[in-house]
C-alpha cells in the first residue's frame, strides 16, 4: 500500500486509534464491484476483536459486490472545525481520520456472529434491551423484507492508517 505523504499528520497513537474506532457510530465502506464500478456507503459498525464488523439484508447491492470482490477500504473520520489563521492559505481544518484496508467476509461462525450483533445492539442501544441475543434466534431471524437471514461481516484489518490534526479549541472557527 501507498504510505502517507503528509508524515506529519500520522497518529502513531494505537490506543487514541482504538479508542476512536470503539466510540464512532458510522463509518463508510468503499467497494468496487467485478467491472470496476466504486460504491460507498456509510454504515453502522462495531469495533470489537481488532476486527470492524457491520449488518444488513442477506440482499441488495452491498451484498451482490461483497459476495463477488471483498476487498474494502473502511474509512472512519471527525471534523473537529476549521482551523484559523491570519492567512488563507494557512487555514485548515482539525480532524482525526481512520482508513482501513480489507476483505469483509460473512461470519458464519454462529457464537461470533451472534456477539458482533449484541456488541451492534449494546453499541446503539444501550440497556434497551432486556437480555442478549441468542444464537437460535439470530440463526431462525428472517427479514420481513426478503426473507432472507441477516447477514454479519467481519472486516480484518491488513493494513490501518490513521491521520490527525489536533488543535487547541481557541484556534478553532465557530
Amino acid at each position: 500500500m501507498e504510505q502517507i505523504s503528509y508524515t506529519q499528520r500520522i497518529c502513531h497513537d494505537q490506543e487514541k486509534v482504538e479508542r476512536f474506532l470503539a466510540e464512532q457510530r458510522v463509518g463508510t465502506l468503499s467497494m468496487c464491484d467485478s467491472s470496476g464500478i466504486p460504491y460507498a456507503l456509510p454504515v453502522n459498525y462495531v469495533y470489537w476483536n481488532g476486527k470492524i464488523y457491520i449488518h444488513g439484508m442477506g440482499s441488495g447491492r452491498k451484498h451482490t459486490v461483497l459476495a463477488k470482490q471483498p476487498s474494502v477500504c473502511f474509512t472512519v473520520f471527525e471534523e473537529f472545525g476549521t482551523v484559523t489563521d491570519a492567512h488563507p492559505a494557512k487555514c485548515d481544518t482539525a480532524y482525526l481520520s481512520v482508513v482501513i484496508f480489507g476483505k469483509a467476509l460473512p461470519v458464519v461462525d454462529t457464537v461470533e456472529k451472534t456477539a458482533a450483533l449484541n456488541r451492534l445492539l449494546e453499541k446503539f442501544l444501550p440497556g434497551f434491551f432486556k437480555s442478549p441475543l441468542t444464537g437460535e434466534f439470530v440463526e431462525q431471524y428472517r427479514s420481513s423484507f426478503d426473507n432472507k437471514t441477516v447477514m454479519v461481516y467481519g472486516i480484518e484489518v491488513a493494513e490501518l492508517t490513521a491521520k490527525e490534526n489536533p488543535v487547541a479549541g481557541q484556534d478553532l472557527f465557530k
